[in-house]
């Protein structure tokens, strides 16, 4: 099943737009299959989790940070991850910064734009994005490569549309402010019930669990 489902959705998806697999609670061997299906990213919300599928995978893929991070996980986050979607502070930025920094490497970065400005969520509010890009420009271990958004969850997809449309124009507007050090190369929005709105609205990057993988079973 997950071997026909990334095929078809890898088919799907038009030119530019780069699919990253959401692997949530799933297994390694899940995970492998999708990767010899076709997928290229591999989209971890857990480091634990990451940590068990990279030590049967490793880097036949990128491995992109997706849920939120840990001050205390970020030690072995940067071992293991090619990209973070999920900085919206100058705080855990400067702790990726420093780890990054000893382990002699440079770590993409998106800025998870809190587009619903919902205060149980996290990410950044929209009108502080680019303040708090300006202030991560200076960081040499890091690089700003773009913005994340989770919409509010509606029945209906179409009702993100507001929110994938505010994520795109301040990701223009921090585009049109040529930041120094900073590269507004990624737009990550959608998921597997959002991700064609989110496409029309200039998503060039969507992460996609249930529709790879089916349903999660969550352990009880």
């Amino acid at each position: 099943m997950i071997t026909e489902n990334v095929k078809e959705l890898l088919s799907e998806l038009p030119q530019g737009v780069e699919l990253v697999g959401a692997a949530k609670t799933r297994t390694p061997d899940e995970i492998r299959e999708a990767v010899e299906a076709g997928i290229k990213i591999i989209g971890e919300n857990y480091v634990q989790e990451a940590e068990a599928a990279f030590n049967l995978i490793g880097n036949k893929v990128r491995w992109h940070f997706i849920g939120h991070l840990q001050k205390n996980k970020v030690t072995k986050a940067v071992k293991i991850f090619d990209m973070i979607e999920t900085v919206d502070s100058l705080k855990i930025a400067q702790e990726i910064n420093k780890r990054c920094t000893q382990e002699n490497k440079v770590m993409g970065v998106l800025i998870e734009i809190n587009s619903g400005t919902e205060e149980q969520k996290f990410g950044i509010f929209p009108d502080k994005a680019e303040d708090l890009v300006k202030q991560l420009a200076g960081l040499k271990n890091i690089k700003v490569m773009g913005l994340m958004t989770m919409a509010p969850y509606f029945e209906n997809s179409e009702k993100c549309r507001p929110y994938f449309k505010k994520t795109r124009e301040i990701f223009k507007q921090i585009k049109a402010a040529n930041i120094e050090n900073i590269e507004m190369k990624y737009l990550s929005m959608g998921m597997t019930d959002s991700y064609k709105v989110a496409i029309s609205e200039g998503a060039n990057m969507v992460r996609i669990g249930t529709r790879i993988f089916g349903q999660r079973e969550y352990k009880k």
